[in-house]
């Protein structure tokens, strides 16, 4: 409780058919939540009211279906309004480029991207700030994963997925598309010669879907989002793991450039302490970093990205 005292007073502290549902679902939630008239969503760019400038609106990037996305931040914001003593919103996007849009032009105030769209975001946002990462942000990985149609067998060697249909998640993805293409390309696979070229499922759902369908033979996707979803019993016995890529930066909260104004000069440092403060041994904080799969928040800086940018600019992903 003396923590979030501290806080409160202001002091530092698919198959096609499936993927077709799931953007049409991702857009139907999008439209939904935007009318209804909740504590926790609220459309994004809309008209100001009486009081806006207290609210904090908060994003993602659209990296898994729809519903999990509004549980997992609706569930922060809420955690967040009541530690910092202010009116925050979830506003949902329905997709990458929207996320670093809407936070460029102030729309949203504090997102949670993944490493390659945090730093094109703060490319376009000018003194945007890395407020924290997740414990195993700093070390993530990618999971490749195949249709055991292919009788491929758990392996390091990228190169028999070559042959195959294979998808990535969202082409902006980092754990869905950058860094697997930057591993698949150093061990010799070319990332865009895939039989009819790559697929891009628009999520780590969808690409277990695709898979797990025979739409493609081969993806790739997050970690973090392949182990809850086996872990829940909600992955396909036709889609198995065939490999793990070495570590690499990631997910992290970016705050934008105009937040100071808006919430305090000492905004930055409030949400960091909110976040690194985060226990599990506490079971409202439990209930936060279970739904983000994390044992805890730490700090982070723009600095544990220069990998991915330069990675980035190789691929012409960042200009």
């Amino acid at each position: 409780m003396g923590r979030r005292s501290a806080l409160r007073s202001g002091s530092p502290g698919v198959q096609p058919s499936r993927r077709a549902f799931l953007a049409g679902t991702a857009a139907a939630l999008a439209t939904a939540l935007a009318t209804a008239a909740c504590g926790r969503s609220s459309p994004v760019g809309a008209a100001p009211s009486s009081g806006a400038a207290a609210t904090m609106r908060i994003g993602a990037i659209p990296d898994q279906d729809p519903e999990v996305l509004q549980r997992l931040h609706g569930t922060v914001a809420d955690a967040m309004a009541a530690a910092l003593d202010l009116d925050v919103v979830y506003s949902p996007v329905t997709d990458y480029a929207a996320a670093v849009s809407l936070f460029r032009t102030g729309d949203l105030d504090l997102v949670w991207f993944g490493g390659l769209t945090g730093v094109q975001a703060r490319l376009q946002a000018p003194g945007a700030r890395v407020i924290a990462q997740r414990d195993i942000d700093a070390d993530f990985h990618s999971v490749f994963v195949v249709n055991t149609a292919t009788g491929l067998a758990p392996s390091d060697d990228l190169r028999p997925l070559a042959g195959l249909r294979f998808t990535y998640g969202s082409e902006t993805s980092t754990s869905g598309r950058l860094m697997p293409a930057y591993f698949l390309q150093e061990a010799g696979v070319d990332p865009q010669g895939f039989p009819g070229g790559p697929g891009f499922s628009g999520s780590h759902d969808a690409t277990i879907a695709l898979v797990a369908s025979g739409s493609y033979q081969a993806g790739v996707l997050n970690e973090q989002v392949w182990t809850s979803r086996s872990a829940e019993g909600a992955v396909d016995p036709a889609v198995v793991a065939h490999s793990r890529t070495p570590g690499y930066s990631d997910y992290h909260w970016l705050l934008g450039p105009r937040a100071a104004e808006r919430f305090g000069d000492d905004v930055a440092e409030r949400l960091t302490g909110f976040f690194t403060g985060l226990s599990a041994d506490d079971p409202a904080d439990a209930e936060v970093l279970d739904l983000f799969g994390a044992g805890s928040f730490i700090p982070a800086e723009a600095a544990d990205y220069d990998r991915i940018e330069e990675i980035g600019r190789e691929l012409g992903l960042v200009t």
